[in-house]
């Protein structure tokens, strides 16, 4: 390994500078419990067994102490890691790279599907992290192509997703490529009887590390989400502001680069933000506590970091802008608001592939989150109607409007009096005509055959596993939270099923079914084509 001179803290560890530049380059700002738990064993030279969750920040877990463990003069094979998808490997090749920007790792993922002969060509210009599928990886080591001498740290991630795929046999096989002086991390979120036995064949004292909670209790207030497009979410977001009464309220970004996006955005359309996150001063935080306790800002845009231990009165509503990674975070984020017997509102946004992690933070917290219908357009112009009608009605409470009654009072015997009224609000205040509609919804489903408001949905359940209505509808009801009774018509064939959903529910039933074990399969499920 070769030596550093400079390291810097993450959180509480010691790690490489060009590390943790890479880190805070990302938006990361301390350690996640797993990264915290892990991370300190992998770098003493442990095996190590992590059960976690997908979304705690394991991929980092591994990634930090492998980069840390490299020797970047040389171009090779230094570390493997597997996975068991394409779309895996690709994301945790990404994330390494990103992570490992500043010390110009060489990573390369491998998987089926793509020209072997390109990966041939990267392999052989030298690359010191591989990051592959079992049956790719497999193929390389048969063919030669793949070195695997130099490999001193493999990681095994999702290894229970590998187990259920049928790629025990492949792990194994590839394992014994690898060099038996080798440190070996397995990360898994169950750990069925397969698991451990690969794990005390092939590992080594391995330390365990869990961040699994069994239940946290979440404040007792009003939790609504909105399930909004990804390139929609500001504009949705603006929607909320304009039609709620916020007297004031906290929005939480993952990133510092996404609070400071955010508050660009916000003030650029006329709301009053600020940043609150790891980069500021004390002085410059300090300063924008004062502003937002004194409500010169209406909007805090904050990290979880950079908000912790904020004790702020009158805080009406929260904002979950990204949806947290953690369920803890979700937890402490609206304990925000409520304070002291008030009442209080934490509002989620999420895209439709985030419903997992809703169900999740639901599950964990025991808590229900309310679906919502978001406002149109029409509603913004309602509402600002009204605030106009509000403001109208103080003013000639107060009176002191003899000056102005003069000048109508010159143009009355002209002009139609509501019309003079209204050219007054127009001139007052030079409110922009209503925007146009634009739809924030996912897209449609188009034709699946189902009922009106309704979608049909194929799903890869039949009469060979003896599966009965009132079965599908409970695996439904208890995976998505769909009221049972709001499900529709099912018909159940031999090797697959059609089942109706409300078109709302559509998006959450997909993403919480899709590609989750039951039965002992792993069902597939996506919107059905239109009857002929």
């Amino acid at each position: 390994m070769n030596q550093r001179k400079e390291t810097k803290l993450f959180g509480e560890l010691v790690i490489n500078k060009k590390i943790v530049d890479g880190l805070v380059e990302m938006g990361f700002e301390e350690p996640t419990p797993i990264q915290q738990l892990a991370i300190p064993h992998v770098l003493a030279g442990h095996d190590v067994i992590g059960q976690a969750q997908t979304g705690t920040g394991k991929t980092a877990a591994f990634s930090i102490p492998l980069l840390e463990q490299i020797d970047f003069r040389k171009k090779v094979l230094q570390s493997l890691i597997i996975t068991p998808t394409r779309e895996l490997a690709i994301q945790v090749a990404e994330e390494i790279s990103k992570i490992g920007r500043f010390c110009r790792v060489k990573v390369l993922p491998i998987y089926g599907g793509q020209s072997i002969e390109r990966q041939i060509r990267s392999l052989r210009q030298g690359v010191q992290v591989v990051v592959g599928t079992p049956g790719r990886l497999l193929d390389h080591l048969r063919r030669h192509t793949l070195k695997t001498d130099q490999v001193r740290l493999v990681v095994l991630d999702e290894a229970d997703e590998m187990l259920d795929m049928g790629f025990i046999e492949d792990i194994e096989e590839i394992l014994k490529h690898i060099p038996a002086e080798r440190q070996t991390l397995l990360f898994s979120a169950t750990m069925p009887a397969e698991i451990v036995r690969l794990a005390q064949q092939y590992m080594k004292n391995p330390q365990y590390v869990t961040v699994s909670k069994s239940t946290l209790t979440a404040p007792q207030i009003d939790q609504v989400y909105y399930e909004v497009p990804e390139k929609h979410k500001l504009e949705a977001l603006c929607r909320l502001l304009d039609t709620t009464d916020i007297a004031q309220g906290i929005v939480f970004c993952r990133t510092k680069r996404g609070v400071d996006e955010l508050v660009a955005g916000l003030q650029a359309r006329g709301y009053t933000a600020a940043a609150l996150h790891g980069d500021l001063s004390q002085q410059q935080r300090n300063n924008v506590m004062r502003q937002f306790r004194s409500g010169e800002v209406e909007l805090l845009v904050a990290t979880d970091v950079a908000a912790r231990g904020l004790d702020i009165e009158g805080v009406s509503h929260v904002i979950n802008y990204d949806i947290p990674q953690d369920p803890e975070f979700y937890v402490h984020r609206i304990g925000r608001t409520g304070r002291a017997g008030r009442s209080g509102v934490a509002i989620t946004i999420i895209n439709p592939r985030e419903y997992r992690q809703l169900r999740l933070i639901e599950n964990i917290t025991k808590t229900r989150i309310k679906r919502e219908r978001l406002p149109s357009v029409a509603d913004v112009a309602e509402r600002q109607k009204e605030g106009i009608k509000e403001r109208l009605l103080r003013l000639m409470e107060e009176g002191k409007l003899g000056y102005y009654r003069s000048i109508v009072d010159s143009l009355i015997d002209e002009y139609d009096p509501m019309d003079i009224a209204a050219a007054a609000l127009k001139l007052s205040l030079d409110l922009e005509p209503a925007a146009e509609e634009v739809s924030l919804e996912t897209a449609s489903f188009g034709n699946t055959g189902a009922k009106p408001g309704m979608v049909r949905l194929f799903l890869t359940l039949g009469r060979k596993e003896k599966t009965s209505p009132s079965e599908i509808i409970k695996l439904i009801s208890e995976e998505s939270g769909v009221p049972g009774e709001q499900i529709g018509s099912i018909n159940i064939y031999e090797n697959f099923s059609f089942v109706e959903v409300p078109e709302e529910w559509a998006n959450c039933v997909i993403s919480c079914l899709h590609k989750q074990q039951f039965k002992g399969k792993r069902l597939f499920v996506e919107p059905a084509k239109a009857r002929r």
